[in-house]
């Protein structure tokens, strides 16, 4: 082979590896957005902030959060798995972008593992069973009995067909035996809104998205939906403690980006996130909305990540829930 054109081969090897290199070498050069795909002021909103808020002094560029809400959280995660894969835009997924609407969708627009890799797990929102204030069921026997006297009379309301709140109740209506109607919102805050109106009756909602109402006594919570008591809530018995078991329901929370974004990007979002997530300023202010934090680095979250997919699989199956 001639000089020459071991001199071309190399300069055109060096042309295909030079993008990695270089971004991973100035990365970041320039803002990085996360996108939340779901309305501004949830749980899930807040802890994309205060991470965002944190990294903009770490990393020494601005972080932003784009709320791109719509289709189950379809909307914004599709948007991500199809955008630039250079680490400057990133997704605060779930359970339910990253997980069940591969099932509930008929066409969810990604492939909740092919097109992502994961940069950290956060941990998981737990569910508490509240209901409307006059509703006469004070504990989770009390409402098991009340459903079974009058089949589908009572409702129950989700953040929308195919979310953890609605999954959830499927799970502990399946595990107790009893039917009631399914009433969807988009968003936790309407739900809370109609369930402190009276006009739902029940919802087994994330933790933090009801805290205060509890709080404040305008929502009555029943049950944890966790193996424990939640140190935030520690006045809320469990599912197990009150006969109930095998219904236990975590939503997740982690951090991705496009599945074909350069190695030494991921480390470096990796490392800066579970960093931030670390510090006790920022925990602080994640534990106080009722989110239970267990960081796990790309390496432990994908195996969780897939047995996660394989069991609200089954689930979703099993309440016959048909894909939209």
């Amino acid at each position: 082979m001639s000089l020459t054109r071991r001199s071309t081969l190399g300069l055109m090897a060096g042309a295909v590896l030079a993008p990695s290199f270089v971004s991973a070498q100035s990365f970041p050069a320039k803002p990085i957005t996360i996108v939340v795909p779901y309305p501004a002021g949830g749980p899930t909103d807040a802890i994309a902030r205060f991470v965002a808020q944190d990294l903009t002094t770490s990393i020494g560029q601005n972080v932003l959060v784009d709320n791109r809400a719509g289709a189950s959280g379809a909307v914004g995660t599709r948007a991500v798995a199809h955008g630039a894969a250079d680490g400057y835009t990133i997704i605060f997924g779930n359970n339910q972008t990253h997980g069940n609407n591969m099932f509930l969708l008929k066409d969810p627009g990604y492939d909740a593992v092919k097109d992502f890799a994961p940069l950290a797990g956060v941990g998981a929102f737990e569910h508490a069973f509240v209901v409307r204030k006059d509703l006469p069921a004070k504990d989770i026997k009390e409402l098991i009995a009340l459903a079974k006297a009058d089949p589908d009379k009572l409702n129950y309301g989700s953040t929308g067909v195919g979310s953890g709140s609605h999954l959830a109740m499927e799970l502990f209506m399946q595990r107790a035996g009893i039917k009631m109607t399914h009433v969807p919102f988009r968003g936790a805050a309407p739900l809370v809104q109609e369930i402190i109106g009276g006009r739902i009756d029940i919802a087994n909602s994330t933790l933090p998205s009801v805290l205060e109402q509890i709080n404040s006594g305008n929502l009555r919570a029943l049950a944890i939906a966790s193996p424990e008591r939640n140190p935030r809530a520690k006045d809320i018995p469990t599912l197990r403690e009150q006969g109930v078991s095998n219904a236990d329901a975590d939503s997740w929370a982690a951090f991705f980006a496009p599945a074909a974004t350069p190695a030494p990007v991921l480390e470096i979002l990796s490392k800066a996130i579970l960093t931030s997530l670390a510090k006790p300023v920022v925990t602080e202010q994640i534990l106080k909305l009722g989110f239970t934090m267990k960081l796990r680095d790309p390496t432990a979250f994908k195996p969780y990540h897939l047995q996660e997919i394989a069991t609200w699989e089954a689930i979703i199956k099993a309440s016959g829930v048909k894909p939209e």
